[in-house]
């Protein structure tokens, strides 16, 4: 993959994004937010709409010349109400934390009451956190998963939700490895009068192909991103089947938190939602789940703990201090990097490190899914951390696990 007209023009970005390319050939992305969506998905976003001002909707633009962009917009309401069963969508959020904002803006004031997981047990900072505009804005209290079983207590939620009588509950989670039971925090937001926001973003894809059960029409309203599961533009997305609630959300879009829509990544969208109505899109899905699934029963076999004990999802969220109490999330992270396995360190439920040093690591199945890897290679997969989290400062173990990945990698070609 060449950018010639780049280069041209600026030699030092195309060289790295030239590089970009070959690290990702030759990495294997298990960073659980991350994916590779197809050239088609790449050639849409890197289009001419990129030149087009379209604030506004289809139909009710404020500038002209917008034919265009609008057939790719509906294009893109019409296949995201396809995949999710919606009645009504909004594309043009930038992303999945301004499509919680535009929620929030919709429906609550400054000073309303947000009741949402805490982030070490797996929520996310826009659901509340004191360093997001949430926590700014907002008046927070957060729940917590079990700290016995790692799962969430939808009685001890709903209790939390009756004694604080929130304005919004706030579901759907960035490192939570289990199905979700939207009814029952749909049951905990309707004891306290309140609305039920399902942020879906990690797995969007999964709930598009049946993998996860759906939150559309139990909560009042669902977002999520479109550039995980899904594998579509990068970008977030609103849904709702209540259409009371639609004028307010598209005011809260435009004019209330941005201008003109990114119309390529728009384009993006509409692409890989299309390529998502595939049947082969299910097989992706489903392969994913079992994927995670056994690169979670590889490490478990050798000594790892996995909060919850397993995983539903696309994602294993291993806490370290079960078998490497010296070893931080960031020290995995760092040595795992350097043999060519790319995750994260994460915060673990009764987290006592830093945020930015952790006790756990996440990782996630997508990307290596969609370069085709089955469950004998993520439990393979499983064994090369096992190997590098065992041994982080020998350098021999590593440069051969370094090797292994190289292999794997070849073995599994990304954008020949």
């Amino acid at each position: 993959m060449k950018y010639d007209r780049v280069r041209d023009a600026d030699p030092q970005v195309a060289d790295a994004l030239e590089a970009e390319v070959e690290r990702q050939r030759d990495t294997l992305a298990m960073i659980a937010s991350e994916n590779h969506v197809s050239e088609a998905v790449l050639e849409a976003q890197g289009s001419v709409l990129t030149n087009k001002y379209a604030e506004g909707y289809p139909g009710s633009r404020y500038y002209g010349g917008c034919e265009h962009v609008d057939t790719v917009e509906e294009l893109a309401i019409e296949r995201a109400k396809e995949l999710w069963g919606a009645e009504y969508v909004n594309v043009q959020p930038h992303s999945g934390s301004q499509a919680n904002m535009a929620v929030y803006f919709a429906m609550l004031d400054p000073g309303d009451k947000i009741l949402s997981l805490d982030l070490t047990h797996g929520g996310h900072l826009s659901h509340g956190h004191h360093a997001n505009f949430t926590g700014q804005l907002y008046e927070v209290e957060q729940y917590e998963v079990d700290p016995e079983t790692g799962y969430l207590d939808y009685e001890v939620l709903r209790e939390h939700a009756e004694e604080f009588d929130p304005d919004i509950v706030v579901s759907g989670y960035s490192a939570y490895p289990r199905e979700v039971e939207w009814d029952r925090i749909q049951e905990a937001a309707e004891a306290a009068d309140a609305y039920h926001l399902a942020d879906i973003a990690h797995i969007t894809g999964l709930v598009a192909a049946g993998e996860h059960s759906s939150p559309v029409g139990v909560a009042d309203f669902v977002t999520g991103s479109t550039h995980k599961t899904i594998r579509s533009g990068r970008g977030g997305i609103v849904m709702t089947n209540d259409e009371e609630y639609a004028d307010a959300v598209d005011s809260a879009v435009i004019p209330g938190m941005q201008g003109g829509p990114l119309m390529h990544n728009v384009a993006g969208k509409a692409v890989g939602f299309e390529e998502a109505l595939e049947p082969e899109f299910e097989e992706y899905a489903a392969q994913t789940v079992a994927n995670a699934e056994a690169l979670g029963e590889s490490l478990q076999e050798h000594g790892f703990g996995l909060v919850s004990g397993g995983t539903d999802t696309h994602l294993v969220l291993v806490d370290l201090r079960e078998s490497h109490e010296d070893v931080t999330g960031k020290d995995a992270e760092k040595a795992l990097e350097a043999v060519g396995i790319v995750l994260n360190a994460n915060t673990v439920p009764g987290e006592t490190r830093s945020p930015f040093v952790t006790s756990g690591i996440r990782a996630g199945t997508p990307a290596l899914t969609t370069r085709g890897f089955d469950e004998d290679d993520c439990r393979y997969v499983g064994d090369l951390i096992a190997r590098v989290v065992n041994n982080v400062d020998d350098e021999d173990v590593k440069a051969e696990v370094a090797e292994d990945v190289q292999e794997l990698c070849e073995a599994n070609p990304l954008y020949e």
